[in-house]
């Protein structure tokens, strides 16, 4: 069972994000909350997947700050969305830690995708938002990655989490996390999801 948190300062939304979700078997909504500050509460408390988290709120932490605050290893994945399809939030959401990025205008079933798609460890960026991402990106300098760093990469891609990625190639988790921090001081991001598009658009993978 998915378990999913709804951010939004809109009641009316979080009541749709409620009932398209709330009707999909394998996913459950275990609470909504209309703050930054009262998310990171109840993620912390109730150890949803998912959170579904609005990119502007009403108590001065956004979108981007409670991806921020969850990164760690045992925190929900965060997918934010949003009305707002703008370069710099998007950027600024990757390398925040989210999975992902939605349009509020996306479907009811890619909503729903997207929630699967981020349990399972996946990052939901479309092909149009990784370019752009890696655009915003590709004035810092970059350098080669190794050939494990872009081994490691290619199972990110592939969904793996941190854990199956060392299952794979036979390493501890603590490897496969440094293989990841050297791969984004080399592209110059800061979060796996960042690392993996600055990766498929130098065509490294």
């Amino acid at each position: 069972m998915t378990r999913v948190l709804i951010v939004d300062d809109h009641p009316v939304v979080r009541a749709g994000l409620r009932l398209v979700l709330a009707g999909q078997p394998g996913i459950k909504v275990v609470a909504e909350a209309e703050t930054g500050s009262r998310a990171i509460e109840l993620a912390r408390e109730l150890e949803p997947d998912v959170v579904l988290c609005d990119l502007r709120l009403g108590d001065g932490m956004d979108g981007v700050g409670v991806a921020a605050a969850l990164r760690g290893r045992d925190d929900p994945a965060v997918l934010i969305l949003t009305t707002y399809d703008h370069d710099s939030d998007i950027v600024r959401a990757v390398e925040a830690g989210a999975v992902g990025y939605l349009l509020k205008d996306a479907d009811p079933d890619e909503i729903v995708r997207a929630v699967e798609a981020a349990a399972a460890g996946e990052s939901i960026l479309s092909e149009e938002q990784t370019q752009r991402v890696v655009a915003t990106m590709r004035s810092a300098p970059t350098r080669a990655l190794s050939e494990r760093e872009i081994e490691v990469l290619g199972l990110v891609g592939e969904g793996l989490s941190n854990r199956a990625i060392a299952k794979a190639l036979f390493v501890s988790e603590a490897t496969v996390k440094t293989h990841l921090a050297h791969a984004n001081d080399k592209l110059g991001t800061s979060s796996r999801t960042a690392a993996l598009a600055a990766a498929r658009a130098q065509h490294l993978i």
